[in-house]
């Protein structure tokens, strides 16, 4: 409720990797929707599922007032190689098309200002992102970054290739620099020097690092701003607090919310 007086566009949530943690992903998805007129975004992956188990959920979502899915293929829980399921969706493109048939869902995909860890370099990024659009996605959501300069070379890469999917940064906060460091390595974004420099010495001193990393944070916002930006995603992991600050500092002014009403 606290972020939803801020009017974002939607809010997501993230999806578990199997069985028990997908069920109950929906059951709270569905029971926020319920409270706020804000569009919840469900997150929904296809690794490790076959496609009937994943058609069942996005049923379940639709038939709960979930209109909006992030469609994502979804990272292998133990870490290993991706090998899609026998009888499942292949990847993220398959995935948006069967949602498609399904319901009219608006759907948001993901996107990499650097190479995705799994592929062969930008130009394959960029034909998948193409499959992922003509397959019925309209919002890409971006990999975090803390730089410009790869954010807005992807949006070239998209206008010149002529794909009219809106691209929007994601933005991330950091909590400490051992978990980014972790996240970086995952998904293969590059952390500057710089960064690492601005919070030597904050490992125990949380609420200092809360301030340098949402000061950070704005300031690249503000960068993308001046570059025509109008749209950011903000990843919270579960703390509202950062993405409130940087909606005051973005000049977001909050409303008063009421519950919706099931």
């Amino acid at each position: 409720m606290r972020l939803a007086r801020y009017t974002p566009e939607f809010m997501s949530m993230t999806y578990g990797a199997g069985g028990a943690a997908q069920e109950r992903t929906r059951v709270v998805a569905s029971a926020l929707q319920a409270r706020v007129a804000t569009p919840i975004a469900a997150h929904l992956t296809c690794v490790g599922a076959a496609r009937r188990e994943v058609d069942a959920v996005a049923e379940a979502l639709w038939q709960d007032g979930i209109r909006s899915i992030v469609a994502l293929r979804g990272d292998v829980p133990d870490g290993g190689a991706y090998i899609p399921h026998d009888e499942g969706y292949r990847d993220a493109a398959e995935l948006v098309a069967g949602l498609q048939q399904a319901h009219d869902f608006e759907i948001s995909v993901a996107a990499y200002p650097e190479p995705h860890p799994d592929s062969r370099g930008e130009k394959e990024d960029l034909a998948y992102l193409r499959r992922k659009w003509e397959a019925g996605a309209t919002r890409a959501l971006t990999q975090f970054f803390f730089e410009p300069e790869p954010f807005l070379r992807l949006r070239d890469r998209v206008a010149a290739a002529g794909i009219g999917i809106d691209l929007v940064p994601g933005i991330l906060p950091v909590g400490t620099m051992a978990q980014t460091r972790k996240f970086a390595t995952q998904c293969g974004t590059t952390l500057p020097p710089w960064l690492e420099s601005r919070f030597v010495g904050l490992d125990k001193d949380p609420v200092t690092t809360g301030m340098v990393s949402t000061a950070l944070a704005a300031s690249l916002c503000f960068e993308l701003q001046r570059e025509g930006v109008a749209d950011f995603h903000f990843y919270t992991l579960n703390r509202a607090e950062p993405s409130i600050a940087l909606c005051a500092l973005l000049g977001r002014v909050p409303v008063a919310v009421e519950e919706a009403h099931a």
